[in-house]
């Protein structure tokens, strides 16, 4: 098993709260992550996608409490929501009776059923963790160019080849339209919903404009809108807000949509290798992207992410609102000789963050003027990801 970053903040919930709620889209490793826990914590793992477990659980109740000495991990833990209100049973009874904490590991692959189920009935009994695909952080034996260019779901990055990863996109691409989104919405058309996937990784990192997409769909605005919320939802998209605090100028409202794997959206266009992908109009949107999804990934906890522009041209692709009220800015480029834009320095002097950064593809760390520094994203993430970012 890939040795995963989220690993010891997982056992450090387990030990902290009754129930953790892991969630992540599908094939990210969330199954392989929480086998490894169940290892090294002698657990019991249920996979309620399959007959033969869920056939335990006809009398969930009887079952579960036969178990109230381990971890019981349930995988897919949204197919049956009428788990929830016994589990805050179970756990409520386990509590009075002085029983500690780590007992049930939950796993699921869409934020917005699990979260309104769980919410509901285990508030103040639960904790939420994300697992993303794999980062840069990770010790995957890839390059980050190969990460960038297959996205992070371990069957691809570790595909043979280019060719063989592309495969696994496309074909779990199509699981996805034909099985995976029925269960959490209504009726979507695979075609549909593959055109409109398609669209967005063409205007990947641009402001959300639903009534264009609306249009271009030939459906109506808010049937787009609710298009653009199932794939959030499903955590294949990203809609990064943009700054509202009142600086004094007219700020973009709109939020930037990506699509969160850079493979599944180079899978979507077609593109096949590095070479294709370096040739193409969205490579430099593509790379901000990618850049965008492993810094947040290796964020503190109680961050806020951001973009910050203004229609006198001012941007940041990245503002990160750090605990205690600290602000980085982030610029993206793609060039080994980067150089921020003009709007750069006037949203720093808009915004004045304490630490200003251009991340681009090298290696080496450099200054570039006015306080902002090239960083490679492996260096600026492993920076992010220390117990105390420095200021």
């Amino acid at each position: 098993m890939i040795p995963r970053q989220l690993l010891n903040p997982l056992m450090q919930a387990l030990r902290e709260v009754p129930a953790v709620c892991l969630l992540g889209p599908r094939q990210a490793g969330k199954t392989t992550l929480a086998l490894e826990i169940g290892k090294r914590l002698g657990g019991l793992y249920l996979d309620l996608e399959s007959e033969q477990d869920r056939t335990k659980l006809a009398e969930p109740e009887a079952y579960l409490e036969r178990h109230m000495d381990k971890l019981v991990i349930l995988d897919e833990v949204h197919r049956t929501p009428n788990l929830f209100p016994i589990l805050r049973g179970l756990i409520d009874r386990a509590r009075r009776n002085g029983q500690g904490n780590g007992r049930y590991l939950l796993l699921g692959s869409a934020a917005l059923g699990l979260l309104r189920q769980s919410g509901e009935s285990l508030a103040g009994r639960v904790r939420f963790l994300e697992l993303m695909p794999l980062t840069v952080r990770e010790p995957t034996g890839r390059d980050a160019a190969t990460l960038w260019l297959r996205g992070g779901f371990p069957e691809s990055l570790l595909a043979q080849s280019d060719e063989q990863s592309l495969r696994w996109r496309r074909d779990f691409i199509r699981t996805y339209l034909e099985r995976d989104i029925p269960q959490f919405g209504p009726r979507i058309a695979a075609d549909t919903l593959r055109r409109f996937w398609t669209m967005l990784a063409h205007r990947h990192g641009a402001p959300l404009n639903v009534a264009e997409l609306a249009r271009s769909l030939g459906v109506d605005a808010k049937t787009a809108g609710r298009y653009v919320d199932l794939l959030v939802d499903l955590l294949l998209a990203r809609r990064l807000a943009p700054w509202r605090t009142n600086v004094g100028k007219r700020l973009i409202k709109a939020p930037r949509l990506y699509l969160r794997d850079s493979g599944l959206a180079h899978a979507l266009l077609g593109i096949a290798d590095l070479e294709a992908l370096l040739a193409h109009p969205i490579a430099g949107a593509s790379w901000e992207g990618f850049v965008i999804e492993n810094v947040i990934a290796s964020a503190p906890e109680g961050f806020e992410a951001y973009y910050y522009g203004t229609s006198g041209g001012a941007e940041i692709d990245l503002l990160l609102h750090l605990p205690g009220g600290r602000m980085w800015a982030i610029e993206v480029k793609r060039s080994l000789a980067p150089r921020p834009e003009r709007g750069f320095h006037t949203a720093c002097a808009d915004l004045n963050p304490v630490r200003r950064f251009v991340v681009y593809p090298g290696t080496e760390r450099f200054p570039l003027g006015q306080d902002v520094e090239a960083v490679s994203l492996s260096g600026l993430a492993t920076e992010l990801h220390g117990p105390h970012p420095s200021c």
